[in-house]
């Protein structure tokens, strides 16, 4: 399963039910696994309130899941996806989570600067559910919105030089 856009956590809490007894796995690069010792350390709900350069306010909700490896690593334990699941119920009886907030997972380690990335293809094989994580990426919302950063509507701009350093408008 790839995803184009951001998965939402209700999304995201329901692909892990339906493969509750796999091995739980993220890969954070090309070939680069979270080591299977890892831990869920906390889940973050967080309110984002932006405005952009276009002036327009902008507002949204992120959960983020943090995972952390420990510094010696313990062979004999692996996470199944059920274990992440208990550990989902167990925030949620003190924190109910926007079902419709943008899923992120934020993770680093010795060979890997942290940051939050988002869950991309989704694979399960027999034994294991692996969550490729994609980088979070930067946007010009008001260039979505056919705005040119809040110095002149797109269609009144003759430079496209909008959002360059020139422009003056970041």
């Amino acid at each position: 399963m790839d995803q184009t856009e951001p998965m939402n956590w209700q999304s995201f809490k329901n692909i892990l039910d339906q493969n509750a007894e796999k091995e739980l796995q993220f890969q954070y690069a090309e070939k680069q696994f979270v080591d299977s010792t890892f831990h869920i350390t906390e889940i973050k709900q967080a309110p984002i309130v932006s405005v952009d350069c276009g002036g327009q306010m902008n507002s949204w909700m992120e959960i983020i899941v943090q995972l952390w490896e420990p510094s010696e690593r313990q062979t004999s334990r692996s996470m199944k996806v059920s274990k992440a699941l208990s550990i989902i119920n167990l925030v949620e009886k003190s924190l109910p989570l926007n079902p419709l907030a943008t899923v992120k997972i934020e993770f680093g380690n010795s060979r890997f600067d942290t940051r939050q990335l988002y869950p991309g293809e989704l694979i399960a094989t027999d034994e294991t559910f692996i969550v490729n994580l994609i980088p979070d990426y930067t946007q010009c919302k008001a260039l979505t919105r056919g705005q040119s950063c809040g110095i002149a509507a797109a269609s009144e701009s003759t430079d496209s030089a909008c959002c360059t350093p020139e422009s003056g408008c970041c």
